[in-house]
């Protein structure tokens, strides 16, 4: 083909037309993978918020528990051989849970979150320990105070429990698009890591209600 027929040919209509349809179409569809993956990264940012909310108000109802029990502990403290041992157990599970900071790393294999955890699920089994001994001594189930602390206790347990299954849901929500494409893709180049599903133990988080039933039958 001599250079003058090349010339004519890339010089046609029709030929250029092709071309630029083929760049327009390049270039959508390099728009639109470039907003699919704005979509991806914005709702998994959404869901990563959604996921730090919900553990702050998780935060927010430990934190309303721990300031509630010195007040518990005093009040049992007035039962007459009340047993110590199980008062020590809640008096050091507090203390342990009073002097770490809320986890903001809810990454999986977060060490300082599992610490966190285990002191919580300490303190739950402690706490509930003790109300269920308390039943036993009627000087506390006729106090006014020990019942309003107990219902306030309880309160506090209802309001974790709910916290804690939107936690679940939500990092359930977050995991799987994490996992999957083409947020796997996404979340390794923006660096946003799975987040833990942490395991809830139900018993420890129900506080035990007062049976009036035989009280006075003594």
């Amino acid at each position: 083909m001599n250079t003058s027929s090349k010339a004519l040919r890339l010089s046609n209509p029709r030929r250029r037309g092709v071309v630029s349809r083929g760049l327009l179409i390049g270039l959508a569809f390099v728009l639109f993978l470039g907003g699919c993956s704005a979509l991806s990264y914005n709702g998994l940012v959404d869901k990563d918020e959604a996921i730090a909310e919900t553990w702050s108000k998780i935060g927010v109802q430990y934190q309303r528990r721990a300031e509630l029990i010195p007040q518990l502990v005093e009040t049992v403290k007035g039962a007459a051989n009340f047993e110590q041992e199980t008062i020590t157990a809640v008096t050091e599970a507090r203390a342990s849970v009073g002097k770490m900071a809320l986890p903001s790393d809810l990454s999986e294999g977060s060490e300082e979150l599992a610490t966190f955890m285990k002191a919580q699920q300490q303190l739950s089994s402690s706490l509930s320990r003790l109300l269920v001994v308390a039943e036993n001594y009627p000087v506390l189930l006729a106090s006014q105070n020990f019942l309003a602390l107990q219902d306030q206790l309880e309160g506090t347990a209802n309001r974790i429990a709910v916290a804690q299954q939107d936690y679940t849901e939500k990092v359930r929500l977050y995991n799987s698009k994490v996992r999957g494409i083409p947020g796997a893709f996404i979340a390794s180049a923006m660096g946003l890591e799975r987040k833990t599903q942490l395991e809830f133990d139900p018993v420890t988080q129900e506080l035990p209600k007062v049976d009036f039933s035989n009280f006075g039958d003594e």
